[in-house]
């Protein structure tokens, strides 16, 4: 039924040396951008503006790992979830595509995902685009009350001894993706009935375990990882766009998104958008203004 959101675009599935297997769809040509999705959907959130941009670029919309179709391996090891192995699947993706070098645009796990990818692969990406979240490490750093209660997911997935994977999966699918991405305020009636429905069938076991490793390693790994570059001095050396909802959590606790980037990269540029968390979804004509100038020949 999702074909439809993406026409002209092929479905593939790609082995990576980390024991996936990487579901995605490609289409278009020109330059190679990759689009990583978010917390708790798939490639699906890009159907919005991944049309359009396949009028410019070879397209490629990827799950992660243990998300959406993509399998991953065991969700009981933590490292084999952490944002360096997520990062790892999509370079190898891109390079079985006969991509050495490319764009590559995240929303949430998927910027994430991205951040890292810049860190360990800085020869790989010519330019990121980072949507909606701020680096983990300052996340980590800066929490407080009210972050908690509006991310609460960030302290209860983590949790070990299948204490999240049990309640999550005790109750059905559609009632718990109502709850998480019907953000207060905003509701799911911004959502395509087609791409919810999809991020419902996804919804699994496969895809709850996964995603609390996700988390458990972002909380600890990952961190670690963080703490580590940053007191060496590292930081994101491409040219980077930071685009953030004035709704979303990360917009109404954290205020200034982008000045909090300066820590982290060394070349930011980017603006608040008038919408929630789901930026590709809530504003897709925005953030497809934005890619096309910062991807394309002018660059922003």
């Amino acid at each position: 039924m999702t074909d439809a959101l993406f026409p002209g675009f092929i479905r593939s599935e790609i082995a990576t040396s980390g024991g996936a297997r990487i579901a995605l769809r490609h289409g278009g040509k020109g330059p190679p951008l990759l689009l990583l999705h978010g917390n708790p959907q798939t490639h699906v959130a890009w159907h919005r503006i991944a049309p359009r941009l396949a009028e410019h670029f070879h397209v490629v919309a990827a799950d992660l790992r243990g998300y959406g179709d993509s399998v991953g391996p065991d969700p009981a090891v933590t490292a084999n979830y952490t944002f360096r192995a997520m990062a790892q699947d999509q370079v190898e993706v891109m390079q079985a595509l006969g991509h050495e070098a490319f764009f590559v645009a995240g929303h949430d796990r998927g910027a994430r995902t991205a951040h890292r990818m810049v860190l360990d692969h800085p020869d790989r990406v010519l330019r990121v685009a980072l949507l909606d979240i701020l680096p983990t490490l300052h996340v980590w750093r800066n929490a407080t009350a009210e972050w908690a209660m509006k991310s609460w997911h960030w302290v209860f997935m983590p949790q070990e001894g299948d204490l999240p994977e049990v309640m999550m999966e005790s109750v059905p699918a559609r009632w718990y993706m109502e709850r998480k991405i019907g953000k207060k305020g905003m509701g799911i009636g911004i959502f395509d009935p087609r791409a919810f429905d999809e991020y419902v069938r996804c919804f699994t076991s496969k895809t709850i375990r996964a995603s609390c490793a996700d988390y458990r390693a972002a909380a600890t790994l990952d961190r670690a990882m963080d703490e580590a570059d940053f007191a060496a001095g590292r930081k994101v050396e491409c040219p980077a766009l930071v685009l953030f909802g004035g709704r979303s959590h990360t917009g109404e606790v954290f205020d200034d998104v982008t000045a909090a980037w300066r820590d982290y990269a060394t070349d930011i540029r980017g603006e608040r958008l008038a919408c929630g968390h789901y930026v590709p979804e809530h504003a897709p004509e925005a953030v497809l203004d934005w890619f096309l100038r910062f991807f394309g020949s002018q660059h922003a």
